[in-house]
């Protein structure tokens, strides 16, 4: 009977045991043949506003040393070696065309923290959409319509993601090449602040769209860090008060999310931004990007 009730318990521990390795957070693999995925998305500001031109020569060095290690890929383009993306819209709005994004400086940080290690860095980004509408993990026409504008009304952007996701998994997989997916990164929200009813109905929708991302991933306790937003625009002005009490609400609810907590004193001392007073400039993304690494960083420590 004792011999019985040892080996239920062994079962019952080894159970407990596989339940707890399943929801921890993945670690950097020991293995350097391993590519580390990370996963980025959201709307303009993921998207990104910063003059790769107006880095320092220095920040250009240190980036092209490392970039045959960091691969990125962007709306399901080929992965590259990590560098700047051209945009003729940011030509036409801020005066440069070559952009870049928080990736930047996350693919720049953690490839200088493991400098064996190989990273593959994935991004959907779109400007002025909503969770809501087109970024819902459960996308519905007729609330895409309500959220979203112009073209974006037929915009599935949580499927888009998904797709482009699992394109870049299966080539690694046809290359034969491991990999592991460390964390996503989210920087969303101001849109769905402009309207009542996107606002107030952001926190259930960001915790069914980081179950969802998790649920895609295999990995239930995918660590999602969040950009909180700051904007000003709007016709529902306590919009913006609304998701980022929802951002807060909901990182401090789950162990595996992580804020990065912004300012809404329109200096935009922590986070500077160019003068529209909404995106950030090549300051404030290098700031973002070296947040969303360092948040990611507290999960793989």
């Amino acid at each position: 009977m004792k011999k019985t009730f040892s080996i239920l318990l062994l079962i019952f521990l080894a159970s407990c045991s596989s339940q707890n390795s399943e929801l921890s957070p993945s670690f950097i693999s020991q293995n350097d043949d391993v590519t580390h995925v990370i996963l980025l998305a959201g709307q303009s500001n993921m998207e990104g506003a910063g003059s790769y031109d107006a880095l320092d020569e220095s920040v250009k060095e240190r980036i092209s040393r490392i970039s045959s290690r960091v691969s990125f890929s962007s709306r399901g383009e080929k992965a590259k070696p990590l560098s700047y993306t051209l945009s003729p819209h940011k030509k036409e709005k801020y005066g440069f065309v070559k952009a870049f994004g928080p990736e930047l400086f996350v693919g720049l940080t953690l490839a200088e923290k493991y400098p064996s290690k190989k990273f593959l860095l994935i991004k959907t980004a779109y400007g002025g959409t909503s969770l809501y509408g087109a970024w819902n993990s459960h996308w519905d026409k007729n609330k895409a319509a309500q959220a979203e504008r112009g073209f974006k009304k037929g915009l599935r952007l949580f499927d888009t993601f998904k797709q482009h996701i699992d394109e870049q998994i299966t080539l690694l997989e046809h290359q034969n090449i491991p990999y592991k997916i460390l964390g996503m990164m989210w920087m969303q929200g101001e849109n769905d602040a402009a309207k009542e009813f996107s606002a107030n109905s952001y926190k259930d929708n960001l915790i069914e769209f980081i179950y969802q991302n998790r649920l895609n991933a295999d990995k239930p306790a995918l660590p999602f860090i969040i950009g909180q937003i700051n904007s000003t625009y709007g016709r529902y002005k306590l919009g913006p008060k609304v998701v980022r009490n929802a951002m807060v609400e909901v990182a401090k609810e789950d162990p595996n999310v992580t804020l990065i907590p912004t300012s809404t004193d329109r200096k935009w001392a922590d986070y500077p931004k160019h003068k529209d007073n909404t995106h950030y400039n090549t300051e404030g993304q290098k700031r973002l990007g070296l947040s969303f690494a360092s948040a990611l960083l507290e999960f793989l420590n």
